[in-house]
């Protein structure tokens, strides 16, 4: 599932330069899409990344909130902004996408740290994200 792969990773782009310029994250997918189609070496945004990133944004507020009350020692706004962002990215898929295996969550989100962050990250996104897909079903009721 190389295209998935590659659709995360465009996703969490997206979120950590959203982060980063102060800007909702559906005006930086916005622009994303509008340079993929006004400049050929700009790769397309694929359904899957458009999908994530708006879905993240349904759900930003509620995935801040879990993030935060689940982050032992850490605030939002003390994490690292690649781990933050990886976070709730992973959050989102791995709360409201059904069809993508919580293994393969924790996978990816794990491997876009090992590639993006600190040599710390890859164990920290896991553990909290592990403890939320344990949370999952208690997690969905309270949002639904």
């Amino acid at each position: 599932m190389a295209a998935r792969n590659t659709a995360r990773k465009r996703a969490f782009q997206i979120l950590f330069e959203g982060d980063q310029r102060g800007v909702d994250v559906l005006t930086v997918l916005a622009d994303w899409i509008r340079h993929s189609r006004s400049d050929t070496r700009q790769p397309p945004v694929s359904e899957y990344t458009m999908q994530l990133v708006e879905g993240y944004s349904e759900y930003a507020k509620r995935i801040d909130e879990l993030i935060a009350q689940y982050s032992v020692g850490w605030t939002l706004d003390r994490m690292p902004v690649v781990d933050r962002n990886i976070l709730r990215l992973g959050a989102y898929e791995l709360i409201w996408v059904d069809e993508t295996p919580d293994a393969v969550v924790l996978d990816e989100m794990v491997q876009l740290a090992k590639e993006f962050s600190t040599d710390d990250s890859p164990s920290f996104v896991n553990g909290l994200l592990g403890r939320l897909k344990d949370l999952k079903p208690s997690l969905r009721r309270e949002a639904e």
